[in-house]
């Protein structure tokens, strides 16, 4: 029988620092909630390849440090913020994806208030600035398609699991919650069938308390049961819109 043949870690090959030669990055694709509006966080780079362009938030991975470390310190290092929860969506491996060399990506994704985050530009970051998605410059490398690929996963996470609600006051009334939803997933809902859905889950509390200071009439108040949501789902729940 024929052995298969074997590219690396033999004396005979000579390739080995080839497959050792290439980089790692990560890219934060960081996205805001302000007044019915999805945005995401981009730095200018003050640096070649793409000098002046726009980018997410992302550099080298240290070989020293693991991702989840890395993803809070070039977010840091970058923009000055700090402490905010990232979780990994996608790896990007296209073969010309850099101009310098071979590089993968991994991309992390959040969700923030964005009225709550206040960047500062640091490192090669020459500016940062929130940006609608609906509003994007052209971006360096391939960042709209990482972009891309983040709102896609952006979209399919808030349907299946209540992130949404962190992105809302802790006492908030079901239009703000609809707008929100409205706002992430680009649709519009009928308003008794999401009010509907909504009460159905059991997941918000009615409060006794309405909105103040509004043009209009005040509307009711609710805040989210997070315990009553960890209970459930420990008994087979599952958010769904």
């Amino acid at each position: 029988m024929k052995k298969p043949s074997t590219y690396f870690f033999t004396e005979e090959s000579s390739s080995l620092n080839e497959f050792l030669s290439f980089g790692l990055s990560l890219d934060c694709v960081v996205f805001g909630y302000h007044e019915g509006e999805v945005q995401v966080l981009l730095v200018e780079r003050s640096v070649e390849p793409y000098k002046g362009s726009w980018a997410l938030v992302g550099d080298l991975v240290h070989p020293e440090s693991d991702l989840a470390s890395s993803a809070n310190r070039i977010l840091e290092n970058l923009t000055g913020l700090s402490g905010i929860f990232m979780e990994q969506f996608h790896t990007f491996d296209a073969v010309d994806r850099h101009p310098l060399g071979r590089v993968v990506t991994v991309g992390y994704y959040s969700l923030v208030q964005s009225k709550h985050y206040h960047p500062v530009a640091s490192a090669w970051a020459k500016s940062t600035r929130w940006f609608s998605i609906s509003e994007l410059p052209e971006l360096a490398f391939d960042h709209k398609e990482i972009l891309d690929k983040g709102i896609q996963t952006l979209k399919r996470r808030v349907r299946y699991r209540p992130v949404g609600f962190e992105l809302l006051p802790s006492k908030f009334t079901l239009g703000q919650l609809q707008s929100l939803y409205e706002a992430l997933l680009s649709e519009k809902f009928d308003k008794p069938n999401f009010r509907k859905k909504i009460l159905r889950m059991d997941l918000v509390t009615p409060l006794n308390e309405y909105q103040e200071n509004v043009s209009h009439r005040p509307a009711k108040l609710y805040a989210f049961d997070e315990r009553r949501y960890n209970l459930l789902r420990k008994e087979g729940f599952a958010f769904e819109l």
